[in-house]
């Protein structure tokens, strides 16, 4: 029954954040709407950001348990949106809310995963100094992270994966140049 409710929380904290912002939602809104008293709010999660934290941390997890490797970036950016996507309304919500850096971590774990695991595919035979491979990752993660914030920005502009699309074409060997003059 704890999983259960524990469950119910968080579709109803989603539902209630894709209506409206993260400020207007109170815990007892979250009760009412669960049927729950706020005791029970309270005994699976100590406030909402707590709330937050691990909505956002059990998407991650599941995004990097899915989508082990990655062929391609445009389709690791297509994987590290997905979720945002599913959510638009939500997600735009709590990223223009004080709860900002929760998306982001978010959004960093996850961007993280998909570049090493498309480095990973990518260069699978290919043996690379650690802090090389380091380097690499965390250039082409942050490369990818800031056209995630750009496009949130742009309250998710419909247009913007297109572009990421050729980005990526336009970017087409630059990660592998860097493998290359880092070969052992």
């Amino acid at each position: 029954m704890a999983n259960f409710t524990k469950k119910a929380i968080k579709e109803t904290f989603l539902q209630l954040l894709s209506e409206r912002s993260i400020n207007k939602i109170s815990v007892k809104d979250i009760s009412d709407a669960c049927g729950i008293n706020r005791n029970s709010f309270y005994y699976h999660f100590a406030d909402i950001p707590s709330l937050i934290e691990e909505i956002v941390t059990e998407e991650a997890e599941k995004l990097i348990e899915k989508y082990p490797t990655i062929d391609t970036l445009e389709n690791g950016l297509k994987v590290a949106t997905a979720f945002a996507l599913e959510n638009k309304s939500a997600m735009l919500h709590l990223y223009n809310s004080a709860n900002r850096d929760l998306f982001e971590m978010y959004l960093m774990n996850v961007t993280g995963h998909v570049v090493k695991a498309y480095l990973e595919t990518a260069f699978k035979d290919v043996e690379v100094d650690a802090e090389e491979k380091e380097i690499a990752l965390r250039l082409i993660k942050c490369s990818c992270f800031g056209m995630i914030i750009d496009w949130m920005n742009s309250s998710m502009d419909e247009e913007m994966p297109k572009y990421w699309v050729r980005a990526c074409e336009l970017c087409k060997g630059i990660s592998q140049t860097i493998i290359e003059r880092n070969t052992k």
